[in-house]
């Protein structure tokens, strides 16, 4: 059927597919301090992978190791079936595009994106074809004459991904390649990379510390905490299914509730929390009485002012105890009887007939949420 993914599209199921890189046991110390911890991670051929995590936590050092900028303390580095061991950053397959873009003031675009190929020995002819190329694929065939400085930010960012691009390597390593771009810019650009990565078919292996950049850009994101890989899997198994409450928590927002296990079923299990019964209708092997946690996303929970007509699992009711309007959708903070605090994002989806909306401070408003949106999380 179409639009349905293939093999192709997921080569981490194909038990045969051999991965581009296999990191196997990695581990980097600076002194006592471990900043890379004993990971192992596949990677496979045309995949956009995004190494996630927040400062400290190990990623731009293992992108180092890959590039061959860092040794590693142990472990090994194999890319497309070569031992990188001993193979310095100049002769591995790889190109790297650092946060800064780092070109050449006094050079033209044209000479920024070329100065790889003529650094190689590449026939004059030959390179002035592949940066015609690589130009015209990142839209740039017009700004060829112009120094960097004559140029947006957008368009700098496109410069060093030519730059990068034109000399065809194996695996691409970008660095918060969109970091130094405003917001709007962002956005647009995260969708222009992912195209251009489809069209020329290079892994790309991407790090970031932006949640949303990383959900939009991958096929996969492995997130990273403290040197180690806390999960791996495509965006919809991180942001639907979490397994543990630090990716509840890092990936988007959630609401955490600590409780037990009241009832477990083949089926389903039911939870008891301070904010109530929780029904979660998928079952998980868990113990009866055991201490888990249940997430529930804000834009998962509904919120009305009228009360529900029966009482039940999955309900709860308090007050209005801030707002935050963000235009197409806005944030209510609800104050539970318990004095916890529950956040519901609810979508702007009709234009107000007045300035005031249909919610406001100090509102008493009922909560409930389908049994299928709440995650049960056992760490």
């Amino acid at each position: 059927m179409a639009g349905e993914p293939t093999a192709s599209d997921t080569p981490w199921l194909d038990k045969d597919a051999e991965p581009l890189i296999r990191i196997k046991g990695i581990t980097k110390k600076f002194g006592e301090f471990i900043a890379v911890n004993n990971v192992d991670l596949d990677i496979y051929q045309g995949e956009l992978f995004c190494l996630l995590g927040g400062s400290g936590c190990g990623k731009t050092t293992l992108l180092r190791m890959l590039a061959g900028f860092e040794t590693p303390s142990s472990g090994t580095i194999v890319i497309d079936g070569a031992d990188m061991s001993q193979v310095p950053p100049y002769e591995r397959p790889t190109n790297m595009m650092f946060q800064s873009y780092a070109l050449f003031p006094h050079m033209s675009v044209e000479k920024n994106v070329a100065f790889g190929l003529k650094q190689d020995k590449v026939p004059n002819d030959e390179i002035a074809d592949r940066v015609d190329d690589i130009l015209k694929l990142v839209e740039l065939q017009d700004f060829k004459a112009r120094k960097p400085q004559q140029l947006s930010g957008g368009q700098r960012q496109r410069v060093a991904l030519a730059r990068a691009l034109v000399k065809k390597p194996k695996v691409l390593l970008l660095d918060e390649p969109l970091a130094a771009l405003d917001k709007k810019l962002r956005e647009h650009t995260q969708f222009e990379l992912a195209n251009i990565q489809e069209q020329v078919g290079i892994t790309f292996v991407v790090v970031t510390h932006d949640q949303e950049e990383a959900m939009t850009l991958s096929s996969r994101i492995a997130v990273m905490d403290k040197g180690e890989f806390v999960q791996i899997g495509t965006p919809t198994e991180i942001y639907e299914f979490p397994e543990t409450r630090f990716v509840a928590d890092f990936i988007g927002s959630a609401n955490i509730f600590e409780g037990e296990i009241v009832e477990d079923g083949a089926d389903h299990v039911r939870v008891s929390t301070s904010l109530g019964e929780i029904y979660i209708d998928h079952g998980q092997s868990t113990k009866m009485g055991s201490r888990v946690w249940a997430a529930i996303r804000p834009e998962k929970i509904h919120l009305s002012k009228k009360a529900p007509t029966k009482s039940g699992p999955n309900q709860a009711a308090g007050k209005v105890d801030d707002i935050g309007y963000l235009g197409n959708s806005s944030i209510y903070k609800i104050r539970l009887d318990t004095g916890q605090i529950v956040d519901v994002t609810s979508p702007n989806q009709i234009r107000p007939k007045s300035r005031t909306h249909g919610i406001t401070w100090e509102d008493t408003v009922y909560l409930n949420w389908e049994p299928s949106s709440a995650m049960l999380l056992n760490k």
